[in-house]
């Protein structure tokens, strides 16, 4: 927005990439796209992408399921955002990020957190000490650790599993 004010629309782990179709052609990003936690990644220069995909009848595939995959994750936030209490939206988003870093410590402040929800840190800080009370997580100054997995998917919305589906069919990695 004008006054630098974001919300997430979606998250990018192992199963995505950032800026995948330059592989159909010489396009513009209109988002911005934010590192949150530590982790390895390849990058390739956009003509050597867009050369490979012209190249590739099974990589021009794979990103048209990539950007399907992709348009869902973007609708259902959107609609989480609109439609879930904030304990429901975060709990999705912690699950979201534990399933992308195959850990349980995620490191991120509230005031990132409050950032990607779209909601005051205040209001993250109270949500999650209603999960930490519940003994769903234990957070401490910039970490943040998954204790119970299924109450945390309890509390979440439909959402996580929707998305959860959604990147499964298209990137069937072992979890």
């Amino acid at each position: 927005m004008r006054q630098s004010d974001a919300v997430e629309t979606a998250t990018i782990g192992y199963e995505g990439a950032i800026g995948v179709f330059a592989g159909y052609g010489s396009r513009r990003s209109h988002s911005r796209a934010i590192v949150q936690v530590r982790g390895a990644a390849l990058r390739i220069s956009t003509s050597q992408f867009h050369e490979a995909a012209e190249d590739s009848e099974a990589l021009r595939r794979i990103i048209a399921r990539y950007g399907e995959m992709l348009l869902i994750q973007v609708q259902q936030t959107a609609a989480c955002n609109a439609l879930h209490a904030v304990e429901a939206r975060l709990s999705r988003w912690l699950l979201q990020a534990r399933d992308r870093l195959q850990g349980n410590t995620i490191r991120l402040t509230h005031e990132f957190l409050s950032q990607m929800l779209g909601v005051r840190r205040t209001t993250v800080t109270v949500v999650a000490n209603v999960l930490q009370q519940a003994g769903l997580i234990r957070y401490h100054r910039g970490h943040i650790e998954i204790v119970d997995r299924v109450g945390l998917e309890a509390r979440a919305c439909e959402c996580y599993a929707a998305i959860r589906r959604q990147i499964d069919e298209v990137t069937p990695v072992p979890r």
